[in-house]
């Protein structure tokens, strides 16, 4: 999908999709997945297959047995988040390494994983919800490769999010929420999942979800991952102020919220303990 046009006019690159990625999406649209042929696909590419199944195999995941292949990653996790791996390190591949992009990585592997778990518990698309928690950030990497010393000093100097976005638009004339929407969105990504990282930092601090109102409902569970992360003592809160408008049951929600967050305490549990 093409850029918008505003974006293009400042000069920043908006990285394209790695071709293996968009053959894995392809896949992924089919009613019914070859399972076979994208567990293929991802193993066609070793350096992506090598860093899909270090991933798998990290304490994130919380696997009892260490995971061979990529088949068997596929049936241990599912399609959905062995796609959501690939697709995380195709977004990292994109950018160049830099230790000041790790913390932004490790928050994108532990948020797309609870937001995908908190879809499917509530019966959302999951798989967007997924895509979106690992894509959130993407707009920050986007600007520190556009200017690393710039944008160094940027993250440096900013507290929140809120802050960091303000100090974007009057270095760069454009945020990092707004360059990661169109990132998603030349990616291919479903629209409500673009519109939740179009719209996550304002939705965070406290403003509205998007619209139209079948765009709220990837971008609630971006607020209340957020608040599991970060400060979870606002759950109830978080959880109270975007449940209704996003069409979400209250109760429901806290509830599936505070069951994926056990699992993820506990597969980090597990994986703290096998390696010890």
């Amino acid at each position: 999908m093409p850029v918008h046009p505003e974006l293009r006019s400042l000069d920043i690159d908006i990285p394209s999709q790695p071709e293996s990625l968009v053959k894995l999406s392809l896949l992924l649209a089919d009613d019914e997945i070859n399972l076979a042929a994208a567990a293929e696909l991802i193993e066609t590419d070793m350096a992506l297959a090598a860093a899909v199944m270090k991933a798998v195999n990290s304490s994130l995941y919380g696997l009892k047995g260490r995971v061979q292949s990529v088949h068997q990653a596929i049936t241990y996790l599912g399609m959905r988040e062995v796609a959501a791996i690939t697709f995380e390190m195709g977004l990292r591949a994109a950018f160049p390494p830099a230790p000041e992009l790790e913390p932004l990585w490790r928050r994108a592997a532990s948020r797309g994983l609870l937001m995908g778990r908190l879809g499917q518990r509530l019966m959302l698309d999951a798989w967007g919800a997924h895509s979106a928690g690992l894509f959130e950030e993407c707009g920050k990497a986007v600007l520190f490769r556009h200017a690393p010393d710039h944008y160094r000093s940027m993250l440096r100097a900013a507290e929140t999010d809120t802050e960091l976005a303000m100090l974007e638009r009057a270095g760069f004339g454009v945020s990092h929420d707004a360059l990661g929407g169109a990132l998603c969105e030349s990616w291919g990504l479903a629209p409500a999942a673009v519109a939740s990282v179009r719209q996550h930092v304002l939705a965070q601090a406290g403003g509205p979800l998007p619209t139209p109102a079948d765009r709220r409902d990837i971008c609630a569970l971006s607020v209340v991952v957020h608040a599991l992360l970060n400060a979870p003592d606002t759950l109830d809160a978080a959880v109270e102020r975007v449940a209704a408008e996003a069409g979400l049951e209250t109760e429901l929600t806290l509830r599936a919220a505070r069951q994926v967050q056990e699992q993820l305490e506990e597969a980090l549990r597990h994986g703290r303990t096998a390696a010890a």
